[in-house]
Formats: structure tokens, sequence, C-alpha cells
């Protein structure tokens, strides 16, 4: 699937008009509802491959993935069967059973860990993982989402010493006329 036809995918499948509040507080006549895409096996697959690729070029000495709850957890698996890194599962907290972990998955002090986000807004949920993930030990310093919103987010995770690294900006998907048929 080339770019312009995920891009066009995603929009089809997940792009909703109308008022609604986000995770952030802030209103939007948009919205594009990641788990419309990420359910779906044919954008699924394109976007584990095109993540495990920004992953390549731009986090080469990662040696883990992560993604948040429960949002992000599908891209990072598709990323990890692509890349053959193994992932994390930040969870939102601790859970209060069991491990009482609050990362899943096998991990090491000092490994490098590439984040991995669906849709960034302000940034806030994705940054909360990425403390969690450093307060285990593990260096983050890249972070790949599949749609940033253009609304402060790439410059929060810059205060956080975090490059994010976004497959596509909303303007993009904006740009796309709506399917008429869809």
């Amino acid at each position: 699937m080339t770019r312009e036809e995920l891009a066009r995918g995603l929009r089809e499948a997940a792009y909703l008009e109308g008022d609604f509040v986000l995770r952030s507080g802030r209103r939007s006549r948009y919205y594009l509802d990641k788990y419309r895409f990420e359910t779906l096996p044919h954008l699924l697959r394109p976007l584990g491959e095109a993540i495990a690729a920004t992953i390549a070029e731009h986090e080469p000495d990662a040696a883990r993935i992560a993604g948040p709850e429960l949002g992000a957890v599908a891209l990072a698996a598709a990323a990890s069967l692509e890349s053959g890194l193994p992932f994390l599962i930040v969870r939102k907290e601790a859970k209060d059973y069991g491990t009482s972990n609050r990362l899943e998955g096998a991990h090491a002090p000092g490994e490098r860990v590439c984040l991995v986000e669906d849709v960034v807004t302000t940034g806030g949920a994705a940054l909360e993982a990425v403390q969690a993930l450093r307060d285990a030990g593990l260096q983050v310093g890249t972070a790949v989402c599949v749609v940033d919103r253009e609304e402060g987010g790439v410059d929060a995770f810059a205060r956080q010493a975090v490059r994010l690294r976004p497959l596509f900006r909303a303007s993009e998907l904006l740009e796309i006329p709506a399917n008429p048929l869809g």
C-alpha cells in the first residue's frame, strides 16, 4: 500500500465530523477515531510496516517498542511483528493485583525504547507513558504516532527531550476529499 493509499484509508475509516471533546479537554469539529483504523487488518498491517520503518530510520538502536494502553497496543504489536523488536504495554497505572506492574513485558534498565502512539493532540497521555518508561530506567528519545493533530504535541514532546515522528499530520488527511460513497 502506498503512503497516499494509506492516508486515504485512514481518512475514510476514521474521520468523523461533529462536536467532539478530546482527551485534552479541547473541543474539535472533527475526530479521528483510532479504533476505526486500528481494528482493520488492511490498515493495521501497513501501519505496522510504516511504524517499523520509521523506528529503523530514526531510532535504530531501539531494543523495544512501547505502546500505551489501550489505543496503541495494536499498533505496537503490528510494529513488533514487522520489526522483530519485542514490545511493552504501558498501563495507565500499575495494576493492584498479581505483579502490580505498570509496564507489561520483559525489559532491562538502560534499554532504548521507542514509544508508539495513535493520535497525538497535546501529547498528554503519551508523555505520561514516556515518564513511566523513564521511571523504570528505560531511555526514550523518539516517539512515532500515526497522526499528529498539530495542536502542540510536537513541542510538548520536545520539552521532554523526545522527538515526535508522525506518519501523517492531520492537515494532510484533512486535504483528502471525503469519499462520497463512504
